[in-house]
């Protein structure tokens, strides 16, 4: 066996292996172990400056249990020092062994995401926007900046979403899932105050990201803007994205939330999602 370490962008060919190992593991752990922003960045040879850390051998029997995990979080905890010394490691779906494996090294329980989901043939009631607002689609080239800056507003607390950039942006509206119908704004006046951005996973026109299953609609990012806080806009917004999924033909919806974040968690109890799965942000410093 040996270890690669690279600054450089990966091969394609390098990418095929990485996206077919990460297939494997999904089938078997029934959570796909990369999340949607690795996987932009990953098909498109990574993002520099990234560092990625592979184990290869010869041939290609079954590796869990030999060490193989341990040696890897090894090396990326000797790329990391080169840094700062922080490491984070995720873990989707919460499997045992990977939480053994990381608390054994010293890592402790940071972020803890929920993954909820609903029936679309439970009954939906019909949204009921605030006096004053307008709902409408989202406008690539023409709402981007509008967007971009209540997001990062309405998730000032929470940088990975927080913090998009126009980059960040645009590789989501240039992937085949995108669908503009279904990236619904809410406007007072000319200000735009709440969206809801749905997804939908597994249909026919998208690339093969692992989702080996019926299609499913996602509640992709949900937003208020504070001014809008209790009048009721977040419920309506979400009603409204759900109804769009629903008439999509599909049968079910997920989302993905912060253990952390109650008032969402209440909120989407209330709108009958159940929790599904759990995925565990690691956290490392020396």
């Amino acid at each position: 066996m040996r270890f690669v370490r690279t600054n450089a962008e990966l091969v394609q060919a390098e990418v095929s292996t990485i996206l077919e190992l990460t297939q494997a593991a999904g089938d078997a752990d029934g959570a796909y172990p990369l999340s949607e922003h690795v996987m932009l960045h990953l098909r498109g040879g990574g993002e520099k400056p990234a560092v990625h850390v592979l184990a290869w051998a010869a041939d290609h029997p079954l590796y869990r249990r030999h060490g193989i995990g341990r040696a890897l979080v090894t090396h990326a905890l000797e790329v990391a020092d080169e840094g700062d010394g922080r490491l984070r490691l995720w873990a989707h779906g919460d499997h045992p062994s990977a939480s053994a494996l990381a608390l054994s090294m010293g890592f402790t329980r940071g972020r803890v995401l929920l993954q909820m989901r609903r029936s679309l043939f439970a009954p939906l009631a019909s949204p009921v926007f605030p006096p004053g607002i307008t709902v409408r689609s989202f406008r690539p080239g023409v709402d981007d900046d509008a967007w971009l800056a209540l997001n990062a507003l309405a998730f000032a607390d929470l940088p990975d979403q927080g913090r998009w950039t126009r980059s960040d942006l645009r590789a989501r509206l240039a992937e085949s899932w995108f669908d503009a119908d279904g990236f619904l704004l809410a406007f007072r006046g000319p200000d735009l105050v709440g969206f809801h951005w749905t997804k939908v996973h597994g249909s026919h026109r998208q690339h093969d990201e692992g989702h080996q299953h019926d299609p499913i609609g996602e509640v992709y990012v949900i937003g208020v803007h504070p001014s809008a806080h209790g009048t009721g806009l977040g419920t309506a917004l979400t009603l409204a994205g759900l109804r769009y999924l629903r008439d999509q033909a599909l049968d079910q919806v997920m989302l993905y939330v912060d253990e952390t974040n109650t008032t969402a968690i209440r909120l989407y109890q209330r709108l009958d999602f159940a929790r599904w799965s759990t995925d565990v942000s690691f956290r490392h410093s020396r």
